[in-house]
């Protein structure tokens, strides 16, 4: 398949993460033989043109601030290139996990490991600081274990510097992660040398405890709480106390500085006067006999065209390695892709994660009603023409580009929406003898139909007919559960079934059927990709359990970003108790 190739000289290889507003690939810099790191924005289609131009800023603006910085410890950018009207980042490529991703994986580091990351985050600050650079944005998800030991800090899409371009943002608004924003900004905005040093104690008390000292259930609530409340107490800290309690300090006057808190680092470092070693295990991954050996080279992707919208790229979209440093990418057909079987495998780490922006006060804009429900109200029952409860990958009428005469194709599953819906998944506790270990921040939910499984975090419920609903509201990711239709027929031929009727049904147009066939240990999968008619290319897969052939589960993304969600699926999937009402 024919690769990318941007500004003539970057030669776009897999997509290794996504962020909130964009994506990062690997790549291959022609002209100097190196791989880099290639930050690609990618403005929603909701941001109004004023939105869109501050965003391209503030790309603009992270280039020029980490070009000012020459340290160890610091992701380092090399260029930024015009790819039509958006400006991409050229980035030193760093094989390596997030910190987030360390602690989502494999839990909450040793105190002394957290004093030794945060020392080489200590010094990458103070060297920004030194250069009159505030980070704004210092989160687990910002530093990077590089394979090699180093530490790193990246993403300065939200820092400032004297004589620079400004602080882009507007009345009621806070840009940051709300649970490692220092009070003096949630409160009044303000950057300084001693927010960012709160965010890094933030980050150290999320290293050992697994969660921020102010992580509450919404925004909202986290930032109530940073008003008025004390950090949460950290049992786990350690040697590492005294420096949460000089960084975690209310009045930014009252904080440790540069010196005191490497002090106080340093000490909790050290055992019987020898310095603790960063050693981060790599996650577990479980392969069965069926899959191909990881190590095994990766396929190469067909990355979305620069000039093509989001979601708009080829069928060609797979995955390779996991827990190596990067995610491979690729399509096969029968028998080629799976969905890997690796509970707590990590996929590579979004190398610069775009930041997110929390406005307080402002109400979410108005998406209008979609055809086929009830002024857009979740849970409406949609127009299924052609279709029949729970007979396929389950959906709701969608709006955009429609049929000849005017009709709408109906949705090949009933989940599918392309605005958010619905309301939190409820929480239950797990069940007696339950062994699974969830990845942080995700929870059990138990449905009166009766079925039990975990929930990503921040992810809406809703009901559409007999299917049950999960939506990641930031990404157009949708999770279904229903009930087969004919539970006594070979698995395989009702999954032929629900492909017949949605192509009958002009549901799938622009088809590309991946696979359709039995794996052994899991179930009857069919895999397939199409045009969505609201804009972009989705991808799905189907699963009927072997162990639980009365349900279905189904996956739906947009197709330029399956590989991302290659471990919640088999989280979810694992996840899965039948015969379990809430």
């Amino acid at each position: 398949m024919q690769q990318v190739v941007i500004a003539g000289r970057y030669r776009l290889l897999d997509l290794v993460g996504r962020g909130g507003m964009g994506r990062v690939w690997r790549a291959s810099d022609e002209v100097l033989h190196r791989d880099v790191a290639v930050k690609q924005v990618v403005p929603p289609a909701w941001l109004s043109d004023d939105e869109r131009d501050e965003l391209r800023l503030r790309t603009l603006r992270e280039g020029r601030t980490a070009a000012r910085l020459n340290h160890p410890n610091v992701v380092r950018v090399y260029d930024v290139v015009p790819v039509g009207d958006d400006p991409w980042l050229i980035m030193e490529y760093v094989p390596s996990r997030s910190l987030q991703n360390v602690l989502d994986t494999s839990g909450p580091v040793s105190p002394r490991q957290a004093a030794a990351i945060g020392l080489a985050l200590l010094a990458a600050l103070r060297a920004a600081h030194r250069a009159g650079v505030l980070h704004r944005d210092v989160k687990p998800a910002n530093v990077l274990i590089a394979h090699d030991g180093r530490v790193m800090l990246t993403d300065f899409g939200l820092a400032v510097f004297d004589g620079g371009d400004g602080v882009m943002t507007r009345p009621g608004l806070v840009l940051g992660s709300p649970q490692f924003v220092a009070p003096e900004r949630a409160a009044e905005g303000r950057s300084s040398v001693e927010a960012d040093l709160w965010s890094l104690g933030a980050t150290l008390h999320a290293s050992v405890e697994g969660r921020s000292p102010y992580a509450r259930s919404t925004a909202m609530a986290t930032l109530s709480a940073l008003a008025t409340r004390p950090p949460d107490p950290a049992p786990h800290a350690g040697p590492l106390r005294p420096v949460l309690a000089g960084l975690l300090r209310r009045d930014p006057r009252d904080r440790t500085d540069h010196d005191e808190t490497q002090r106080r680092l340093a000490s909790a470092t050290t055992v019987n006067g020898e310095p603790c070693p960063l050693a981060l295990a790599a996650p577990a991954t479980v392969m069965p006999p069926d899959v191909p050996d990881p190590g095994a080279a990766p396929r190469p992707s067909s990355p979305a065209s620069p000039g093509r919208p989001a979601g708009t790229s080829p069928a060609g979209t797979g995955t390779g390695r996991t827990g190596t440093g990067r995610t491979g990418t690729g399509r096969t057909g029968t028998g080629g892709r799976r969905w890997p079987l690796a509970v707590a495998a990590g996929a590579f780490a979004v190398l610069a994660a775009i930041s997110t922006a929390i406005a307080l006060g402002q109400r979410e804009p108005d998406r209008g009603s979609a055809p086929g429900t009830e002024a857009g109200r979740p849970g409406a029952e949609p127009d299924r023409t052609g279709a029949e409860p729970g007979a396929g990958l389950p959906g709701a009428g969608l709006p955009g580009a429609g049929l000849p005469g005017g009709r709408v194709p109906p949705p090949p599953f009933p989940c599918l929406r392309p605005y958010p819906a619905g309301e939190p998944a409820p929480t239950v506790s797990p069940a007696r003898g339950e062994r699974l270990r969830l990845p942080s921040g995700w929870h059990w939910y138990a449905d009166p139909t009766g079925f039990r499984l975990a929930v990503p975090p921040g992810w809406r419920h809703y009901r559409v007919g007999g299917a049950v609903c999960f939506q990641d509201p930031t990404a157009r990711r949708v999770l279904t559960v229903a009930p087969t239709s004919d539970p006594d027929a070979a698995p395989l031929a009702q999954l032929r079934v629900n492909e017949r009727r949605a192509l009958d049904a002009d549901a799938l147009r622009g088809y590309a059927m991946i696979r359709l066939e039995t794996v052994a240990g899991r179930g009857s999968e069919w895999e397939a990709a199409w045009d969505a008619p609201y804009g972009g290319r989705l991808h799905a897969v189907q699963l009927i359990p072997r162990d639980a052939q009365a349900w279905s589960l189904a996956w739906s993304a947009p197709d330029v970003d399956w590989p991302i969600g290659a471990t919640e699926r088999d989280t979810v999937r694992v996840s899965f108790r039948p015969g379990d009402p809430g």
